[in-house]
């Protein structure tokens, strides 16, 4: 499918910054832990590849933590792996893989550009919602990835990764369309590609989503 066919082409869209109480830096055995000194994303896999603090971690075939440019500017971030990340330990390698490849494509990046990776590292049982649990084991994990590689933009795939990372009960509706501040970082909320596999009718907002990004990227750039 060409790019066109997937999005159209039309003008940016405005998107203006929405300021937002961000969620704590993750405390408690945050700090104590071994790898919280860890400066390089190698090694900071390099010490929680064999995490075993949640259930999942006895389920999974392979701890996915993340694939791309250790110095992106832009972080894309999902909710959990799914049965093709789990098998490969890579993440988004199925078919909402390949959609998020085209979306790539479209804003003018590739894969190897940008990072991503999920909240969580271990697949769920039948890719079911992660669970609070999960996701409070695992955010440390999260948080520390993003302080290593301090990206201009992170664009949250999903209601569970925007609620989560923002804190909040807001629909992805009422999340989308505007830029979200993370601990000082800009962070962004559209569909999940799964979503858009799914639901093709929501691919013109999910384009809609992409180039506001683009246009707020191009502008901090230029």
């Amino acid at each position: 499918m060409q790019q066109d066919d997937l999005f159209g082409k039309t003008v940016y869209a405005e998107g203006k910054p929405q300021k937002k109480s961000p969620p704590p830096k993750p405390s408690g055995i945050y700090p104590d832990e071994p790898w919280a000194g860890t400066a390089s994303l190698a090694d900071l896999e390099g010490e929680i590849h064999t995490c075993l603090k949640c259930p999942l971690g006895q389920t999974r075939t392979n701890f996915v933590f993340g694939v791309g440019n250790p110095k992106a500017d832009v972080m894309f971030i999902g909710e959990a792996p799914g049965a093709d990340e789990d098998a490969q330990g890579e993440p988004f390698v199925g078919r909402a893989g390949q959609l998020l490849n085209k979306i790539l494509t479209a804003i003018n990046l590739k894969r190897e550009e940008v990072y991503i990776c999920n909240i969580l590292k271990c697949r769920p049982p039948s890719n079911r919602d992660p669970e609070t649990g999960e996701m409070e084991t695992c955010f440390p994990y999260l948080f520390k990835q993003i302080e290593i590689i301090r990206p201009k933009f992170i664009i949250c795939l999903g209601r569970i990764a925007g609620q989560w990372l923002l804190q909040t009960n807001e629909n992805l509706t009422a999340l989308r369309g505007k830029i979200h501040d993370f601990n000082g970082y800009r962070l962004i909320v559209t569909y999940h590609p799964a979503a858009l596999l799914r639901n093709p009718n929501w691919k013109h907002p999910a384009w809609e989503d992409m180039k506001m990004f683009k246009k707020a990227y191009d502008e901090l750039k230029a």
